[in-house]
């Protein structure tokens, strides 16, 4: 992440747990590109790609309504492993929309991804990264870290990220303290109590979610709880007597979800949330069904959770 970003220019950070081939190879392959390019619920057609400096790509993208969305992109230079730029839209008669950079930095077993968007007016990069977050436009990284660690471990995930203006520390302990925890994570329409928390390495909690009319009990078993970096936890739906029940809106979700909630500095007072949600033990065929088939679901609620922690935030840092 860049310290100082121009006015004009949307920045994005990302690590992947997958090699800087496997990334670039993610990134350049039109078929694997396929499997993870645009917000949930799009699909994409290539048409042509000629992957070289002055070479172009023609795709369209298949929005969930059936709405078509032609592309064209125009390389500008291209370094194989390392960097690619390129011209977004576009075409004879018309100016590209945006210029993106984006490098790829090999870090260990991991690859870091840096973007940069470099728009002609700070007005048209704030409306472009509120068109990006309306659209969902976000989710796109989400779906390549998946696609990369179903390839590089086959394990289906679920990955959703949140950059917020809060120190990591805070951010930390919003997640950590059952009394701020249960002010932003219940879905929209839903309070949260703990009956009881204890929220550390090998400790663990009980509450339960309602809306008024509904009630949903649930329990997690903290593994790992590394202030100010991650919160590891095992989660199981249960009855009011903390015996195991499935999802009471969802008989097949799978028993027991393994979440992983990393935080890592941006900047000055910037964190990023990634959670990574994944089955933990064995799951029947409808359960994996289930869990792969809900994540445009998982997406909506998480947003909304993510969105009332950010608002706290903000409330913070205002009062500061």
């Amino acid at each position: 992440m860049t310290a100082n970003p121009k006015p004009n220019e949307l920045h994005l950070t990302r690590m992947f747990d997958a090699p800087l081939a496997m990334v670039w190879d993610a990134w350049t392959d039109p078929d694997k590109v396929a499997q993870w390019w645009g917000p949930r619920g799009f699909t994409i057609t290539t048409h042509s790609r000629d992957l070289k400096t002055g070479g172009h790509w023609n795709y369209t993208m298949h929005g969930p309504d059936g709405t078509d969305y032609p592309n064209t992109t125009k390389y500008l230079e291209v370094s194989k492993p390392s960097k690619l730029v390129y011209d977004h839209g576009g075409s004879d008669d018309r100016p590209p929309m945006f210029r993106v950079t984006v490098l790829f930095t090999e870090v260990g077993k991991r690859t870091k991804m840096d973007m940069t968007m470099t728009l002609e007016t700070p007005e048209a990069a704030e409306e472009t990264r509120k068109f990006i977050r309306k659209a969902g436009g976000d989710a796109t990284w989400d779906r390549l870290a998946e696609y990369l660690g179903q390839a590089a471990s086959g394990k289906e995930t679920f990955v959703i990220n949140r950059s917020c203006s809060a120190p990591r520390t805070l951010v930390f302990d919003a997640w950590t303290d059952p009394k701020l925890l249960a002010q932003w994570l219940p879905p929209a329409g839903f309070s949260m109590e703990f009956v009881r928390a204890d929220i550390r390495s090998g400790g663990g909690s009980f509450y339960y979610m309602t809306n008024g009319s509904a009630k949903m009990y649930g329990r997690a078993e903290y593994v790992s709880v590394e202030k100010p970096d991650r919160v590891v936890y095992r989660q199981q739906f249960c009855d009011e007597h903390e015996k195991i029940a499935r999802h009471p809106f969802a008989p097949t979700w799978p028993e027991t979800m393994l979440t992983t909630v990393t935080f890592a500095e941006e900047g000055p007072q910037r964190t990023r949330i990634t959670v990574t949600w994944e089955i933990h033990g064995t799951a029947t065929p409808e359960e994996l069904a289930t869990f792969t088939g809900m994540k445009g679901s998982m997406t909506q609620g998480w947003t909304g959770s993510m969105d009332k922690l950010e608002a706290w935030l903000e409330q913070k840092r205002a009062a500061a």
